[in-house]
């Protein structure tokens, strides 16, 4: 059955010229000659009428209906799209702005396409600064500093105070902290007898935090409270431009890294934290959305025997890219700067330092990706 469709609308873009009625699905043919196909038990599992009306949760029970639930008619009338179903005598209606927002086929939605801007090391002359009291003050410009951090994933702030209660009150304008082994805050100082390698004065490779917990933290926000130090300079990889070229130049390494899982561990007197994880994790529609990389966490790798040598390959040639100086930034990080950074894309490191030659201290904490996320779209509804 083929429906075609004359509307006289005042509104603008994107109509339904025509639908075409299959066994499973109704194919929508739109007035730019693109086409979107919507399976019946898809379309009635969303009907507007399955939501609660406030909360906007699922109330419809899917097993109420038979799997081959299909439409009596289709009907198209101003700017809706009126369904007619074979049971219950149900009717749905939905908005045709609403079906090309939730388009998953035929038509290329933008909230498949990636939003995040990957750089290499000429970043370093147009990273994006905000200010700690414009933040602290303003929902505007905290919106602004949000989207440039989700686009780059990793921005400075300046104008710190000379606390670290301002680390908690900055990064709760986004919303609460992650708590980890370490506490909800914690110091990157050089001590003795040290549980980690950050708490050293020696070198620190380049790497994502905490791979060994079952989801490593979201955004790490570091603040300098004093670095005066021969040294010490903070080190940054976009792993995601350099896992691009990986892809680009090398699809089987890539394959490998996104597929297979390796082992990560940290232990201490109080905690044994373990966690497989695939290197490289790619979405749906083929974004690389996050990188879990550290060397020093990794644990003995337990991969099948058909696999494990060209696995060193891969985790070879990975860090060998990582190491390039063309993705690499290095930032002598001021006492009342902080940095903040996408733990889960952009690795972090340092160069060694002298304990002797003055004082370095970082005061830390993290925010996870749903909860940035989130606070994210909240603010575009008013700012975007």
């Amino acid at each position: 059955m083929t429906l075609s469709v004359t509307q006289n609308l005042n509104t603008t873009g994107k109509r339904i010229a025509s639908i075409q009625q299959n066994a499973l699905s109704l194919l929508v043919e739109w007035s730019d000659e693109t086409v979107s196909e919507f399976h019946h038990i898809w379309l009635r599992d969303n009907c507007p009428t399955a939501f609660h009306i406030d909360t906007e949760e699922r109330e419809f029970d899917l097993l109420s209906v038979s799997e081959d639930i299909h439409p009596l008619s289709v009907e198209v009338s101003d700017d809706f799209l009126h369904i007619e179903w074979s049971e219950g005598g149900h009717r749905s209606c939905f908005t045709q702005s609403w079906l090309i927002e939730h388009s998953y086929s035929g038509l290329i939605n933008e909230r498949h396409v990636s939003a995040y801007e990957s750089w290499d090391s000429a970043f370093v002359n147009t990273i994006y600064h905000a200010q700690y009291e414009a933040v602290m003050d303003d929902d505007k410009a905290l919106y602004q500093w949000m989207v440039e951090l989700d686009k780059s994933g990793l921005t400075l702030i300046d104008g710190m105070p000379d606390s670290t209660e301002s680390t908690v009150l900055l990064a709760s304008r986004i919303d609460y902290l992650r708590q980890t082994n370490f506490g909800t805050t914690f110091n990157v100082v050089s001590v003795e007898s040290p549980i980690n390698l950050a708490y050293t004065s020696i070198d620190l490779p380049l790497h994502t935090d905490l791979t060994n917990q079952e989801t490593p933290p979201g955004y790490q926000f570091l603040h300098c409270l004093a670095n005066d130090c021969e040294g010490g300079e903070s080190v940054f990889v976009d792993a995601l431009k350099v896992a691009e070229e990986l892809r680009d130049e090398c699809p089987d390494y890539f394959k490998l890294l996104s597929e297979q899982v390796i082992p990560f561990r940290f232990h201490d007197e109080s905690h044994d934290i373990r966690e497989h994880h695939s290197v490289i994790n790619v979405d749906q529609f083929g974004n690389i959305i996050e990188i879990k990389f550290n060397a020093h966490l990794a644990s003995i790798f337990d991969l099948p025997a058909c696999v494990m040598y060209e696995y060193y390959l891969a985790y070879r040639s990975l860090m060998k890219r990582l190491r390039d100086e063309r993705f690499k930034i290095e930032l002598k990080l001021s006492a009342g700067q902080m940095v903040v950074f996408d733990n889960r894309r952009v690795l972090h490191g340092r160069n060694k330092f002298e304990d002797s030659s003055g004082r370095r201290h970082l005061h830390g904490c993290y925010v996870d990706r749903s909860e940035f996320k989130s606070r994210l779209r909240v603010l575009a509804k008013k700012y975007a």
